[in-house]
């Protein structure tokens, strides 16, 4: 069918017949037409753009998120460095992804491997690309950074921080999501040229694979190579809880990163405005994003309340903390395939990704393992559960109206009766990622640590980095009754034995860690 703008007035002219001035009347209508295309066509895009930056907007959100997660995972000797290693993320992230890494990810035309074009933003805008989908693409690039930072707190050098965040962000981040998301990737499910991977392409919709298992097992080998925390085991090998010192802000950030997955998942349609030729006017893209909405607000839920009565079972009460890191891994486990699959398989990706997690957390205690944020375990774990997930779930219907059937049939999840090529697909980018990851991740943490840039001394970490490193604690303590006394006269006293006055220990002990 011809579109709005498809007007010939040579045509036109035939149709209007012998009529005065039937040729000027035929190219003043098409004249129109044309025009009210255009329009047409640019409130398109801005509609479009619009939707992303929004989305943009909400997964920027999740640094503060990450931020409020992380200072509360930790005590509170240690949450001004927690924070400011989330600033950090930020803007190191800024700067690397634009010179270098959306370049990487998305410079094509390029070769399968790397993007090689738009240095520095070159040639942007596009119509390809514009600047609101560098912006959306550099808010996962440092929420792969964020996630590698709470494997990795309390013991770090903030110089650690600096040099992993801007290569996490600026290279090893990139060439993944150039792999899965480019339109030259050699496993993208979007290839444009060369043959899909098991006629499929591996399918990561929002980033289970590329923003979470990244950030999983480059944490991992920052955690693994530095080793636990001082007191984290005892001498005997068992166990010590380390617990963050406020529940609080991890409610807080978790309620913070979940509203901002609203912007993770849904706007990875990167737009909305779009129909899907079916005979149904009131069915579009739109519906597939409140679609996606519904499925990573079931897998949350899911994976909330499951965590929450099997920690019940396990340990014999009731943990906040653990309930919202398994909620967490609901989400970072149905990023994959929420596109693509129904509700009610959202149910069971949740439901599965709390035992993941409950899974990985009791083989990392065994393995002597410390991540105090369980990031490793979060969202490397239940991002490869979600990569697996969508092999065995993702829909025909759902998987043809994003990606296309593209020549003859594409594969679709096991489960549906799509045959084992996509889940074969989601295997291969498992393998890919981790092994990418540990090959640029683990000989960097190494590096670190032998030119002792890697971890603080000893006495940094047993006294707080908050006071050794950054001038002072996050919290200001005074007793209760401040105003009866002069700074610093505030004293513990001991009764002693034999009946004299008190006497002060230590002189003034007004402050708190």
């Amino acid at each position: 069918m011809a579109s709005l703008g498809d007007c010939s007035a040579t045509e036109l002219t035939t149709l209007l017949g012998s009529a005065a001035n039937a040729t000027a009347a035929a190219e003043y209508i098409c004249t129109r037409f044309t025009d009210t295309s255009k329009n047409f066509t640019n409130i398109t895009y801005a509609i479009d753009n619009t939707y992303l930056l929004f989305s943009a907007y909400l997964v920027f959100a999740m640094q503060l998120g990450f931020a409020m997660l992380c200072a509360g995972s930790v005590r509170a000797k240690n949450t001004m460095n927690i924070m400011l290693t989330n600033v950090l993320d930020a803007a190191a992230g800024g700067l690397s992804y634009y010179i270098f890494g959306f370049a990487f990810a998305f410079g094509g035309s390029s070769n399968g491997f790397i993007g090689k074009h738009n240095f520095g933003l070159k040639s942007i805008p596009s119509r390809d690309h514009d600047y609101s989908f560098f912006l959306y693409q550099w808010a996962f690039a440092i929420a792969a950074a964020g996630i590698t930072s709470g494997s990795i707190a309390e013991r770090t050098q903030f110089v650690a921080y600096l040099i992993y965040s801007s290569f996490l962000t600026g290279f090893v981040y990139p060439l993944v999501s150039h792999w899965v998301w480019s339109g030259d990737g050699w496993a993208s499910a979007t290839r444009t040229s060369g043959s899909l991977l098991f006629d499929s392409g591996a399918i990561d919709f929002a980033g289970s694979g590329v923003v979470h298992m990244v950030g999983g097992i480059a944490g991992l080998w920052g955690a693994l190579i530095e080793g636990p925390r001082i007191g984290r085991f005892d001498h005997s090998g068992r166990s010590v809880a380390l617990r963050g010192h406020s529940g609080s802000l991890v409610v807080l950030g978790t309620f913070l990163l979940w509203f901002g997955w609203y912007g993770f998942n849904p706007g990875s349609f990167l737009q909305i405005l779009k129909s899907y030729d079916t005979s149904n006017d009131y069915y579009g893209q739109w519906s597939a994003v409140g679609r996606t909405a519904v499925t990573t607000t079931l897998a949350g839920c899911t994976a909330g309340l499951t965590t929450l009565f099997s920690r019940r079972l396990l340990v014999g009460h009731w943990n906040v903390t653990d309930v919202c890191n398994g909620l967490l891994g609901g989400l970072a486990a149905i990023t994959s395939g929420c596109a693509v699959v129904e509700p009610w398989a959202a149910v069971v990706c949740g439901f599965i990704a709390a035992w993941v997690l409950i899974g990985f957390n009791k083989l990392a205690e065994v393995c002597k393992y410390d991540d105090p944020l369980e990031a490793a375990q979060l969202h490397g774990g239940c991002g490869a559960w979600g990569l697996l997930f969508t092999g065995l779930f993702a829909k025909k219907q759902y998987v043809y109206e994003i990606y296309g059937p593209d020549s003859g049939s594409r594969p679709y999840g096991v489960l549906m009766g799509g045959g084992g090529k996509l889940f074969g697909a989601q295997i291969i980018q498992i393998l890919v990622i981790i092994g990418w990851v540990s090959a640029t991740m683990g000989p960097l943490f190494y590096i670190l640590k032998k030119l002792k840039l890697l971890r603080v001394s000893k006495e940094d970490e047993m006294a707080g980095m908050d006071m050794t490193r950054h001038g002072g604690f996050a919290y200001v303590y005074h007793d209760e009754d401040a105003s009866s006394h002069p700074p610093g006269s505030f004293a513990i006293r001991r009764i002693e034995p034999d009946g004299t006055s008190p006497a002060p220990i230590n002189g003034s002990t007004n402050n708190v860690v």
